[in-house]
């Protein structure tokens, strides 16, 4: 099964990560106004919620997998930029290892890594080194501005510094293959 074909699975892009968190917490903030006298259907509310986040991330370090086994499979990489891409794809795997096992441990069902040509991506367009690491950089901004988005809108706070922590990760790859590229590693004060 695949995530696209996994019913309660959410949509896997980055707008979707916002508006699913922004949901997310409108509906706690609705709920509230309620006085719910079950704290554990609030609870349960939350805890399904962090699980939507979970594998919302999850769906996104599966991409980065698979983008990054693109761009290893290329050809286009030298030895020395080929291990480190090969080391930020284990990274990737390590986090999608982490979030698999904690939407487990909430009690959810971990969606399912699509194959690499389900994603679409530009693999046309990748002609040369430079084209693969602008595209592995794209990504990793894109991963760490969807993980920037949903950091305060967890409820449970552990998952949230769990978050943060993947976040930095994410950042650290974006500003490698900016430098890597010869552009400012450190483009901005913020990330947007």
């Amino acid at each position: 099964m695949n995530i696209t074909s996994h019913a309660a699975s959410p949509e896997l892009s980055r707008r979707t990560w916002f508006k699913k968190g922004g949901l997310f917490v409108a509906g706690l903030t609705a709920a509230s106004t309620f006085a719910l006298p079950a704290r554990s259907f609030a609870a349960s509310m939350s805890t399904e919620g962090d699980i939507k986040m979970l594998n919302i991330a999850l769906g996104l370090e599966y991409q980065a997998i698979a983008a990054y086994q693109v761009g290893a499979e290329s050809g286009l990489l030298n030895k020395p930029v080929l291990a480190v891409a090969v080391g930020f794809q284990g990274q990737h795997k390590a986090h999608a290892g982490v979030l698999e096992s904690t939407v487990t441990k909430l009690g959810g069902t971990p969606v399912e890594a699509m194959q690499p040509a389900q994603y679409n991506f530009p693999t046309n367009a990748l002609k040369s080194q430079a084209d693969v690491l602008r595209f592995a950089a794209g990504l990793e901004q894109g991963a760490a501005s969807a993980y920037l988005g949903t950091v305060p809108q967890f409820h449970n706070r552990d998952l949230a510094k769990a978050a943060a922590s993947i976040l930095g990760d994410e950042t650290m790859h974006w500003a490698i293959l900016l430098n890597a590229l010869g552009e400012n590693p450190v483009p901005a004060a913020f990330i947007a």
